[in-house]
């Protein structure tokens, strides 16, 4: 795979594909980044960001992961005390999934976000944006946007800031980013800084086949047991021949396929014995077809996502 299709791997939108092609043109060692907001569990769903920070570094890029725990805090998270907290889990568990150490820069938000020049230009950029537009731009990201506190309308000038302050050339998120992106695309230039280019993943699916919640169990959690996580699968949604909105199959689109060159559906001979594929295609493709069964795909997926996440699990006991 080359190294533009290694970036784009897996990505719902790039804004835009032409400067990014113009950008690799330019440098030689990019610099990307992804801000986490420390808060609970990480889920399949932070995974998938992180996937392509390890595409990105593959592809030769520098990387930042910037554990947010101010941002936590104002998004009413817990104390900042109890936020830093759970940012140290979140880095472990970011490298045990594959980052490398080495070549990934760490950056707690409250070493630099309570600085003089950083809040000077979080005024700066409160001066051009409306208060509509602050609070459009957390529909996707807020908590009780219904009644949003003053924090929460600082939140997206202070990741525009991040962006710029962090030097980096692109910005990396879930497609729920995309309006606090966007709001960082349409004014940093007006403050001195570059225009940041933006990289968007899908939203994944809950496993019961509608929007993932913590209220609703229905997300992979990467500190589930092994047994926890058969027991999910099991559940889970993924209806035969059946290749839309399949949270099962977006396992092995976004989580498996990326990590292994082959993949097993191991089958009993009574049922035609074990299939390999050598693509996700291949197999979204078969199970269309109604040639693999449901229970056969949970069963692979169960055991491959316990494989991907033994690693975190040895590094949280």
């Amino acid at each position: 795979m080359d190294r533009l299709d290694l970036i784009k791997r897996n990505v719902q939108e790039i804004v835009t594909e032409g400067e990014l092609e113009e950008l690799l043109n330019k440098k030689k060692a990019p610099r990307a980044y992804v801000g986490y907001e420390p808060s609970g569990k990480i889920h399949m769903g932070h995974v998938l960001t992180v996937n392509k920070l390890i595409d990105l570094q593959k592809a030769g890029f520098e990387i930042t992961v910037l554990l947010a725990d101010v941002h936590a805090y104002l998004n009413r998270k817990g104390t900042l005390e109890e936020v830093r907290k759970i940012a140290d889990y979140n880095k472990r568990c970011f490298i045990a999934l594959g980052l490398d150490k080495e070549k990934t820069n760490f950056v707690y938000g409250s070493d630099y976000q309570l600085g003089a020049e950083y809040m000077l230009n979080v005024l700066k950029l409160s001066r051009s944006v409306t208060l509509n537009r602050a609070r459009r731009s957390m529909d996707e990201v807020g908590r009780a946007m219904d009644d949003p506190t003053v924090s929460q309308m600082v939140y997206p000038l202070m990741q525009a800031i991040d962006i710029a302050l962090l030097g980096v050339d692109i910005a990396v998120g879930g497609i729920d980013q995309r309006k606090i992106h966007m709001l960082a695309r349409e004014n940093l230039k007006n403050l001195g800084f570059e225009t940041p280019i933006c990289i968007h993943t899908p939203i994944l699916l809950g496993l019961d086949g509608t929007k993932m919640a913590s209220s609703k169990e229905n997300f992979i959690s990467v500190d589930d047991t092994e047994e926890e996580i058969y027991k999910k699968l099991k559940k889970a949604y993924c209806k035969i021949g059946d290749t839309e909105e399949n949270p099962i199959l977006a396992l092995f689109r976004y989580h498996i396929f990326p990590r292994y060159e082959t993949v097993v559906i191991e089958r009993p001979e009574k049922f035609g014995g074990n299939i390999t594929y050598v693509s996700y295609e291949e197999m979204e493709n078969a199970f269309a077809a109604e040639s693999v069964h449901p229970m056969d795909l949970k069963n692979s997926a169960a055991k491959y996502i316990n494989e991907i996440l033994d690693p975190v699990r040895k590094v949280l006991l």
